[in-house]
């Protein structure tokens, strides 16, 4: 609540006006059976023709009334309910950007866009019902039940007994439809994970000629949903007939007693009526009052998983300090360990390295030996369990990242393309980059070409699938060369490149650019160059050291060198 409360302060006139038109329209509308019970008692009965004339321009001022009195509480709700959802999906995005990838990771993305989108409209509606019922409702309810007491306390004794059994029937269809709304919500949830999942991973499901069993997994996931919805559906459905039915039998019983009241002249044929036409409008506004607490029920589960992700405190904090870099060592690593979050081992362990200025330094090892996570380190996406990483010489934790992230670049292992033309891309680099920096950094990352053919305003699929692998690849290495980093990562982001092409994309930024280069490959004839080669395995630094020197002395380096070697001789 305190979420909600925090987003409607904003829109306090809209969430008064709101709920006032509404019961400006209600108590008009309490005044409309009363006029017909005149209308009947006086103008039809003594056929006065000019009160009746009179009546029937009173209910018609009443309905324009409360037609303009219902707009206006409309708009006024909408207006706050929409304006509040905006916001909060705003600072809801801007929240979920300023994670890092443990919070990513812990969460999902699929969970995240859930909340962004289903959560969100959830909350929306269930402010919107709330400004426009939450008075109007009990309102009409109670106020039929007094209406009645004026006209005959014996009859408004029927409302009292009818509006008591009706809350404990709507009661129990709430206790009961509640937590299967929430069971239903966390289904959505699955499902929306589900076909994430299934849209990201289209090609690998092809590929493995898997798409039936994901077909029967999404069946199983829609079925769980569909009967839980089926349920739910079923228990509100019952609502309405036991409602109609208790209402029913209770108009019975007015008209029954009524009509010896009639008969005894207590009351009027009007005033009776006027009692069954109060007791339909309880009908129906317990039933809306049913669905308020139901899409209540909804907007506040929506809010609370909203809140926690509000709550999640990121682990990527900006805590930048007046730091003049002197220290000739860029990256310093002091014996660092990382432990992925509800991992029971350390993906890095007690690694120590520094990674001189200006030059060139490859990383090495085996699938799962920690490479990659190393990188991510260097890149401030996670932070060290323990030990210190130096940038610098200063700590990496107390470095501006906006000046951090503009000195250092790092082209991620999958190569990540937006939809939009080829110099959008290429321009989140650097953002006022002219056509011909743009066509320089296409050419040293071997991509000129088909720039050249396409042109800079060549439009991009979403996620580069109009590419193939290695176009993508390309483009996202030229993108990084745009921003002329001090340091540029490359973490295996050349994988689909042939031999050639890759030989010539290191030639080209070694002769073009003066950056700090680190570059994680499989290949040792890609890393031979290099000033300085670590060798991981299995989480731990096993070498550095040049080329030369790991033939000589670092086994695992040999074992790798070896093995590719005897790759090209078969």
């Amino acid at each position: 609540m305190k979420l909600l409360l925090k987003y409607i302060k904003n829109y306090i006139k809209e969430t008064i006006l709101g709920p006032f038109f509404k019961l400006l329209e209600a108590g008009f509308e309490l005044f409309v059976p009363l006029i017909i019970a005149k209308m009947i008692d006086e103008g039809i009965a003594q056929q006065n023709q000019t009160l009746i004339w009179l009546c029937a321009l009173a209910l018609g001022l009443l309905a324009l009334i409360g037609c303009i009195s219902a707009i206006s509480a409309q708009y006024f709700s909408a207006k706050a309910a929409v304006g509040m959802s905006e916001e909060m999906r705003r600072d809801l995005f801007a929240h979920i950007e300023s994670f890092g990838y443990t919070e990513i990771d812990q969460v999902g993305t699929s969970t995240l866009i859930t909340r962004l989108t289903n959560d969100i409209n959830q909350v929306q509606n269930g402010v919107n019902l709330f400004l426009r019922l939450f008075l109007r409702s009990p309102f009409i309810v109670f106020g039929s039940m007094i209406m009645a007491f004026t006209i005959s306390p014996r009859l408004a004794i029927v409302f009292v007994i009818t509006i008591l059994i009706l809350f404990l029937v709507v009661i129990f269809i709430m206790v009961v439809s509640i937590p299967l709304v929430k069971k239903v919500a966390s289904l959505i949830e699955r499902m929306t994970q589900l076909v994430s999942e299934n849209l990201s991973g289209v090609r690998v499901i092809r590929a493995f000629h898997i798409e039936k069993e994901q077909a029967e997994e999404f069946e199983t996931q829609n079925k769980n949903y569909y009967d839980a919805s089926i349920l739910v559906g079923k228990i509100n459905a019952f609502l309405n007939p036991v409602t109609t039915l208790i209402l029913n039998c209770a108009i019975l019983i007015l008209i029954y007693k009524g009509g010896f009241q009639v008969f005894e002249g207590s009351i009027t044929q009007g005033q009776l009526v006027a009692l069954v036409s109060y007791m339909s409008s309880i009908l129906i506004e317990l039933i809306k009052l049913v669905n308020l607490v139901l899409n209540l029920t909804k907007a506040i589960a929506s809010a609370s998983r909203i809140e926690s992700i509000f709550n999640m405190q990121t682990s990527y904090l900006n805590q930048p300090e007046e730091i003049s870099y002197e220290d000739n060592c860029v990256f310093h690593f002091e014996h660092v360990s990382f432990r992925y979050q509800n991992d029971q081992m350390d993906t890095i362990q007690d690694v120590s390295f520094c990674i001189p200025k200006n030059k060139r330094i490859g990383i090495i090892g085996g699938t799962g030996s920690g490479k990659s996570t190393l990188v991510h380190l260097m890149g401030r996406f996670y932070d060290a369990s323990s030990g210190k990483i130096l940038y610098k010489g200063v700590d990496i934790s107390h470095v501006d990242l906006k000046k951090f992230h503009e000195e250092v670049v790092l082209v991620p292992q999958q190569a990540v393309l937006f939809k939009g033309t080829i110099a959008q891309n290429l321009r989140w680099g650097k953002k006022d980059a002219s056509e011909a920096e743009m066509m320089e950094a296409c050419r040293n990352a071997q991509m000129a070409d088909f720039v050249e053919e396409k042109g800079l305003d060549y439009e991009i699929a979403q996620n580069g699938l109009n590419l193939s692998g290695g176009q993508r690849q390309r483009l996202t290495i030229a993108r990084a060369l745009v921003a002329k980093a001090e340091v540029l990562i490359l973490d295996a982001s050349s994988s689909a490149l042939d031999y050639a092409t890759e030989a010539a994309l290191r030639k080209a930024i070694a002769q073009n650019y003066e950056c700090t280069l680190i570059t994680i490959s499989q290949r040792v004839s890609s890393l031979m160059d290099c000033d300085m080669i670590l060798v991981m395995d299995e989480g731990k630094l096993v070498g550095m050291g040049t080329h030369e020197e790991l033939m000589k002395d670092c086994v695992i380096y040999q074992k790798i060198s070896a093995s590719q070697i005897r790759e090209v001789e078969a």
